[in-house]
Formats: structure tokens, C-alpha cells, sequence
């Protein structure tokens, strides 16, 4: 009998980490080894107990950390991680390129994998990839990302992830739009340049998550949108999809359509 891979889980207590937490359970080649919450420290969720520090939680064995945190503490979750030579899963939001480099360069070094989407939901992944495959052909594309007014992260990490992403896939010089040093009036209404891609970040009781990405053509239009209901659900498959997958990887993959398609849209 396989071996279950055992998962450390930080943010257990989360809107993701509770449904993971039962996923991993009913999972026969998947074990819960550990679990990070500092307001739930001491409890037993899952049969293991929480721990305040995902330090403290890498004392029992682990093969992989999923992050479900906070922006402000991602980054060194995952460094510390890849440091002890466990691989790491991430869902969390916030980190730039710049992050994500780094933590490759450390991976590399580490012979670990790493997987990072800005969203694991099966549909959100579609969304992302049919916008690359676009992004050739087109060469103007702005972003929309839609959320709750309390989500303190902007833009989205689908967002951020996705307009960094189409940098390296968009028409080189398809972009027609005036550069915002040549426009009249604030130029914040132009939304923010992430990966030479205008971000515009909406904020707004009833919304849950969305994404969209636009792309114009002299007279035609096209527009690829996600949008994500209240259950968690969605994002315990993809999630659980990478925990199965980041044994076989070394360094980082961003996205979770490079790992299920690879980076030219092959499906594996």
C-alpha cells in the first residue's frame, strides 16, 4: 500500500483550511501531519494539534505545507519550508514577481517543488489559460478583478498572477492604449500597471471573487470572466491536485494550468 502523503496545513482555521482539513480526511493516500492557526493553538483539529508557528508544526514530519495564510506572512512560511526540504503548495495572495523568483532561486537550490496559483478552482484555471491563449493575437487586455469590501489584498492574487503571466504571452507592441503620461485628470483611474497590464481592482459588498480579462480589437471585443460563489469547495480539488504533483517538481511552477497543461498547453 502507498505510503499517504502527509500535509501540514497553515491556515487551518480558514475559509479554504476547514474544507481542506476534511478533504484530507476522507483522502485514503493523503494524511493531515500537521496544522498552523494561532488563534486555534492547542486545539486537535483533524487528529493533530495546532500549532501557533508553522516552525512549531515542521517538528512532526511533513511532505507538504499548503499555505492558506495572510500576504504579510506567505513568504516566509514558504522560505522556512523549502529550507527544512518540504514542498510547498500555495493559495495565499500578495507576493510580486520579485517573491516569487526568490523563492524559486531557493527551491532550486533545495531540490524542492513549489506550486503557487492565485486560484485553484478548476474554472479560475480555464479562465487564465484561455486568456494566454489569447494574449498572442491580441494585444490590448486590462484586468478586472472583483471581491468583498473587507478582502485587504489588491489587486487579487488571480489577478496579479494572471497580468504578470500575460506579460511574457501578449503581442510584443499590440498595446494601443495611450500611456498614462500622456493623459489629462488623475491618472489612478487608469488602474495600476502590474506586468505592463492595467489592473483595476473593484471592492464591493456582494461581491464574493471575480476575474475578467478584456481585450479589444477595432470593432470586436472579447471578454474571459471567472467568478467564484461563497463555498470553498472549488479550491480544495486544484489544491489537492498540486499536493499530489509537487513531489515530481523541482523549483517553482506558477499556475495551476502549467501543471495540469504544462507551459505550451499540452494537456498531460
Amino acid at each position: 500500500m502507498q505510503t499517504p502523503i502527509r500535509i501540514c496545513v497553515a491556515g487551518v482555521t480558514g475559509w479554504v483550511g476547514t474544507e481542506l482539513v476534511r478533504a484530507i480526511g476522507a483522502a485514503p493516500d493523503l494524511e493531515l501531519a500537521g496544522a498552523v492557526s494561532r488563534r486555534a493553538a492547542g486545539q486537535r483539529i483533524g487528529g493533530v494539534t495546532v500549532r501557533a508557528s508553522l516552525e512549531e508544526a515542521l517538528e512532526a514530519p511533513a511532505d507538504v505545507v499548503i499555505d492558506y495564510t495572510r500576504p504579510d506572512a506567505v513568504k516566509g512560511h514558504v522560505l522556512l519550508a523549502v529550507e527544512r526540504g518540504v514542498a510547498v503548495v500555495v493559495g495565499t495572495s500578495g507576493l510580486s514577481a520579485a517573491d516569487y523568483d526568490e523563492i524559486d532561486a531557493a527551491a532550486r537550490s533545495r531540490g524542492v517543488g513549489v506550486v503557487a496559483a492565485g486560484n485553484f478552482s478548476l474554472t479560475a484555471t480555464l479562465m487564465q489559460r484561455f486568456a494566454l491563449l489569447a494574449a498572442p493575437h491580441v494585444g490590448d487586455v486590462e484586468i478586472v478583478d472583483y471581491a468583498g469590501p473587507g478582502k485587504p489584498d489588491v489587486p487579487s492574487g488571480t489577478a496579479r498572477e494572471l497580468a504578470e503571466r500575460l506579460e511574457a504571452a501578449r503581442m510584443p507592441g499590440g498595446d494601443t492604449t495611450l500611456p498614462v503620461d500622456r493623459l489629462s485628470g488623475p491618472v489612478e483611474t487608469r488602474g495600476a500597471a502590474i506586468g505592463g497590464t492595467r489592473v483595476h481592482s473593484v471592492r464591493l459588498p456582494s461581491y464574493v471573487l471575480s476575474c475578467e480579462a478584456i481585450f479589444g480589437m477595432p470593432g470586436e471585443r472579447l471578454v474571459i470572466r471567472h467568478d467564484a460563489g461563497s463555498s470553498a469547495d472549488p479550491y480544495v480539488g486544484g489544491t489537492l491536485l498540486a499536493v499530489r504533483r509537487v513531489g515530481g517538481i523541482t523549483g517553482l511552477v506558477r499556475g495551476l494550468d502549467t501543471l495540469m497543461f504544462g507551459p505550451e498547453g499540452a494537456a498531460r
